[in-house]
């Protein structure tokens, strides 16, 4: 019987101890990033930059309509502003693809990205 209590005394205790210790899902890629845009084709801006930040794989970026993720494996997928991007991250580095329009004329070209 006192044994029977002592495991169910250690069972509750690990128990507790994992409620207790708040889980973070954290993603290799997480942080700010500071990515330059380069327009190929199109008539957008000819280059442009912005920060980006990265928390849980989630991508953000004030003052920006901004929606995507990085998976853990560093794919990127998301859109900025109406202009969709993918690519792949490494390291503290990454690059990729992007599209969109302006005035309704579209556009694309390549991005870069480094971790800051």
């Amino acid at each position: 019987m006192r044994f029977g209590r002592i495991a169910v005394f250690c069972a509750a205790s690990v128990f507790a101890g994992t409620l207790a210790a708040p889980a973070f899902a954290q993603n290799p890629y997480d942080g700010n990033w500071q990515v330059t845009i380069v327009t190929k084709s199109g008539s957008c801006e000819p280059t442009a930059s912005s920060m980006l930040t990265v928390a849980d794989g989630k991508i953000t970026a004030p003052g920006a309509n901004v929606s995507g993720t990085i998976g853990s494996g560093g794919l990127v997928k998301v859109s900025i502003n109406g202009a969709y991007a993918n690519g792949q991250l490494n390291g503290n580095a990454g690059s990729g693809k992007w599209n969109g329009a302006s005035a309704g004329i579209p556009c694309s070209g390549r991005w870069e990205a480094s971790r800051q």
